[in-house]
């Protein structure tokens, strides 16, 4: 198996040196080599690729980390938190994985900075970014938000995605390539009541990753969305602990149940996978059946 990945690995960067990656016989080569080669080792499908990822110590993030790094992938985790980071490293390394990490609000400059930083010092490159910071709000009605809070909402889950995705850019670039995945939320397109700002701000990064991934295409970089439906997380415990109040949202938006974070984690993998290389400017949505479209 590591025979065949090396080689396809040297035909592959052969023909791209050549200019000739975009020649139908070539990409119908490299399918069949794909199929032919079907028996992935999944074990290792992420081997020395270098993962940053935000928000990562905890639920969701979690348990994204520790599966990349369970295949192979070396991890730069992040939280808000020192305590948080240093609890999921030490827990992590004490499962042999590859994980380093530190503290970043992603509406600090110099956090996002520090993050990118410690990967290419570690690592020397960036493959994957896996962007999972957000803000919530207490339950309230919409209008009775303040401009302070909506703005603070938006800065954290929009805005600092965005210019966290702008700076890991021209390092994917110097790589030839990439993957970034976004998280958004089933909410996005059908909104939890109560949180208003934060349902629009997942609305608003749907279209971004169909702006975003648009632009980045040409540049061999892939770029998507993760929307999770209701999770047992502590973020999202205020939706999930009152157990009458969580029976009238299964009724109302028709989900089975509560997911559970590793229950994300595999998609996540698919979707920084070769697997998902005809995969990009996509919202998918992980919701148990919420209701999303039609």
């Amino acid at each position: 198996m590591l025979t065949v990945m090396r080689g396809r690995r040297i035909f592959c960067s052969l023909i791209k040196s050549h200019g000739i990656l975009e020649q139908p016989a070539v990409i119908n080569l490299c399918c069949i080599w794909r199929l032919n080669s079907s028996a992935v080792d999944w074990n290792a499908v992420h081997a020395g690729k270098v993962a940053v990822m935000t928000a990562s110590t905890d639920g969701i993030g979690f348990a994204v980390a520790r599966r990349l790094a369970q295949q192979g992938a070396h991890v730069v985790l992040s939280s808000r938190k020192q305590e948080n980071v240093d609890k999921a490293i030490n827990k992590l390394q004490s499962e042999n994985l590859s994980v380093s990490g530190t503290v970043c609000n992603v509406t600090d400059k110099d956090h996002r900075k520090n993050l990118v930083e410690l990967a290419l010092g570690k690592h020397g490159k960036i493959d994957y970014l896996f962007s999972n910071a957000a803000k919530d709000l207490s339950y309230k009605n919409t209008f009775d938000t303040t401009e302070e809070e909506w703005t603070e909402v938006f800065h954290t889950n929009v805005t600092a995605t965005f210019l966290l995705v702008k700076h890991v850019l021209p390092h994917m670039q110097k790589l030839g390539g990439g993957s970034i995945v976004l998280t958004s939320s089933a909410a996005a397109y059908s909104f939890f009541p109560y949180v208003g700002p934060y349902n629009v701000s997942k609305t608003a990064l749907a279209g971004l990753t169909k702006m975003l991934a648009s632009e980045l295409l040409p540049m061999n970089i892939r770029l998507n969305s993760l929307a999770p439906g209701l999770t047992r997380t502590q973020f999202s415990s205020g939706a999930w602990a009152n157990e009458d109040f969580l029976k009238d949202l299964i009724k109302v938006y028709g989900f089975l149940r509560l997911g559970e974070p590793e229950e994300f984690a595999g998609i996540v993998s698919f979707l920084f996978s070769s697997d998902a290389s005809y995969v990009t400017r996509e919202t998918v949505v992980v919701g148990g059946g919420y209701k999303t479209r039609l």
